[in-house]
């Protein structure tokens, strides 16, 4: 019977000399990481905002209008509609000037807030993010107001009209601006263009 030859000391010494001879494959090493570090392959895609995610910081609270971002459908008409809510509620207390405030802060500081609100999901202009529906719907119905209850239910058409279908130029502010800048600013435009649409009408009747 044919024998294996012994491997004689020489052959042990060129074994040894050998990278990785004679030692166990490292437990994934046989499949490359072809996503490589900080690519969507290792990190996944979007994250998906939801009430956990909202609770793992105050400022994510925010941007996701305190919940109403959270809504499955429409959640940008869900913010505007808790935007027009808080306006009624808060309108009993907020002077004109107070309320002014409120609006140039919430708009300036919103661009970091949604800004870092966007970068954890990992998407540019999360649906999720209504806190700019929220500010420039404020905007609206505090340059309106006093207005009766079928006014401000036509304002919150006409903006969400603008809001939703982007017509230019508010289509160029959402596509030049990226980041918390761009996500705060095309409501503000669509909030403007609301606005001139409610003065027009108010001039024709």
């Amino acid at each position: 019977m044919q024998t294996e030859p012994t491997p004689s000391p020489a052959d042990d010494y060129v074994s040894a000399g050998q990278p990785g001879a004679g030692q166990p494959a490292a437990a994934g090493s046989a499949a490359p990481n072809a996503a490589g570090p900080g690519k969507p392959g290792q990190l996944g895609g979007p994250r998906r905002a939801d009430a956990p995610f909202m609770l793992t910081h105050p400022l994510h609270i925010i941007s996701l209008g305190f919940g109403s971002g959270l809504s499955r459908l429409a959640p940008g008409t869900a913010g505007t509609l808790f935007a027009w809510a808080a306006f009624e509620v808060l309108n009993r207390y907020f002077t004109v000037t107070a309320w002014g405030l409120l609006i140039i802060v919430g708009f300036f500081a919103g661009i970091g807030i949604t800004g870092f609100t966007a970068r954890k999901l990992r998407t540019e202009d999360p649906s999720a993010i209504v806190w700019d529906e929220i500010v420039a719907f404020w905007l609206v119905l505090l340059m309106i107001t006093p207005v009766d209850f079928e006014g401000r239910l036509w304002a919150f058409v006409v903006f969400r009209f603008f809001d939703m279908v982007k017509p230019p130029p508010i289509r160029y502010f959402d596509r030049r601006f990226k980041g918390g800048l761009g996500i705060m600013l095309d409501d503000i435009v669509a909030a403007f263009f609301t606005l001139l649409v409610i003065a027009l009408w108010r001039m024709s009747v």
